[in-house]
């Protein structure tokens, strides 16, 4: 039997599971492992790889209490994906239909960084790191954005 690997994986619901496999695979890379459908076609879960990490997700199950965020009124969370080109990502998902919610720019905190919103709800948090900063070092500019003019 295979160990599965130990960590977090996030998983999502989406109102088209197919459809948003198809969008992360064009817009972020993403390679399917596989998906179990129903004889009807609804998507009970698949997984995705990104980069080093995995992504599961199902379509809408309703019973069971999975639903996707247009359903619920948006999510709370935010999924954060480290790429090679923050700028060429983000520019290839509004091509495929994501919403640009901040465009990106160099951060305080040594990233490259912007976030869209995909076809399905979910919030992405993209970047690109661009160097290290310390803890220290961040704490110290975070103070500035805030210190009183």
């Amino acid at each position: 039997m295979s160990k599965v690997p130990l960590g977090l994986t996030p998983y999502i619901t989406v109102k088209s599971a197919p459809a948003a496999i198809d969008f992360y695979v064009k817009a972020l890379g993403a390679k399917e492992e596989y998906r179990l459908t129903e004889p009807g076609g609804r998507v009970g879960h698949a997984e995705i790889r990104i980069g080093d990490s995995r992504l599961m997700l199902s379509d809408e199950f309703p019973d069971w209490g999975a639903l996707s965020p247009p359903t619920i009124g948006g999510s709370p969370v935010n999924l954060h994906l480290y790429v090679e080109d923050v700028d060429a990502v983000l520019k290839r998902a509004e091509a495929c239909g994501a919403t640009i919610l901040r465009p990106a720019e160099d951060q305080f905190y040594g990233d490259r960084a912007g976030m869209s919103v995909d076809p399905f709800g979910h919030r992405w948090h993209l970047a690109t790191r661009k160097h290290e900063v310390s803890p220290e070092e961040m704490q110290r500019r975070y103070d500035a954005m805030f210190a009183p003019v």
